[in-house]
């Protein structure tokens, strides 16, 4: 969908359109663009050491860097297969920290719960700004007859339903392996509920994401077109973003569409917004490519004085 999506947008831009993103390219403000990454470097960072508030109390105190060598190795792999991170993530933890691979997946899976509340909240505070332009993106965009929507929703209910019973009472050997390793995720979720520091673990979650805003701030003076750019306009081309990361890998594809119409909704041109969406995707995957590149190769190798290969 990505590619698509990639061709899609290119396909649609005239020769003049063309000269005025490369032109735009050329003269980026590179300074800023570091300093978006270094705040982008410092939340992904602060994440790593915000795992250990969630292991803690499940006995685990893994080392440090392999928090941050597994991390990056999940946004690597996210690139290419979405969602396999995770399971990267908790498989290279539970290997190198001997942590119970149920387990660290289900702190991911809290980890992502907080994370997703963290965004529904800034997505409040854009809607309470900006209600008028993002109901006309988002909400006259739903579908007016949502029966098909309910009628598969009433049939997932179901299957789960009777899902949940085999599991739990079933004495098949399958689903007690399944119903063990529920309980490992269930462990590893309820962590959350457990933590004993819980204000460090919500202090490192709204720098988190604070610096995520800030990422998306300081990129925006890269580019002339954009340097002037409001805060609600900040924070709703960040919500836009952000969404769009989920609809295809690392947003391929969906990142520079997206940031385009909502940057032109305030005035800046499309083509400028068009390559603003496109540098910042371009450096923060450039980001992920490094760094995640540079984990997978180095983890091994740091690992090598605590375990025998």
């Amino acid at each position: 969908m990505g590619v698509f999506l990639i061709w899609w947008s290119l396909s649609t831009l005239s020769d003049n359109d063309k000269i005025e993103i490369q032109l735009a390219f050329e003269n980026v403000h590179y300074f800023w663009i570091f300093i978006s990454l270094l705040l982008g470097l410092f939340s992904h960072l602060s994440r790593a050491y915000r795992w250990k508030f969630l292991l803690e109390p499940l006995g685990y105190k893994p080392r440090y860097l392999n928090s941050v060598f597994t991390i990056f190795t999940a946004y690597l792999i996210n690139l290419f297969l979405p969602r396999a991170g995770e399971v990267a993530r908790a498989t290279g933890i539970s290997k190198y920290e001997a942590i119970p691979f149920e387990k660290a997946f289900g702190t991911i899976v809290a980890e992502r719960i907080v994370d997703v509340i963290m965004l529904l909240l800034i997505i409040m505070i854009a809607f309470f700004y900006q209600f008028d332009l993002l109901s006309d993106l988002f909400i006259k965009k739903l579908p007016k007859n949502p029966t098909n929507t309910l009628l598969f929703s009433i049939v997932v209910l179901g299957v789960f339903i009777v899902f949940y019973f085999l599991i739990k009472k079933s004495n098949y050997q399958f689903f007690k392996k399944v119903r063990g390793f529920i309980q490992g995720l269930l462990d590893g979720v309820k962590s959350v509920l457990r933590m004993k520091k819980r204000g460090y673990f919500i202090a490192h979650t709204f720098f988190i994401w604070i610096m995520y805003l800030l990422m998306f701030y300081t990129a925006s003076f890269s580019l002339d077109a954009t340097a002037n750019l409001s805060m609600e306009s900040v924070i709703t081309g960040f919500v836009v973003g952000a969404l769009s990361i989920a609809t295809t890998n690392g947003g391929l594809g969906t990142y520079p569409i997206g940031v385009q119409r909502v940057l032109h909704l305030y005035g800046i041109g499309l083509n400028p917004a068009l390559a603003f969406g496109w540098i910042m995707w371009s450096a923060q995957t450039f980001m992920i490519l490094l760094f995640g590149g540079l984990s997978l190769l180095l983890i091994p190798f740091y690992n090598r004085k605590f375990l025998k290969f």
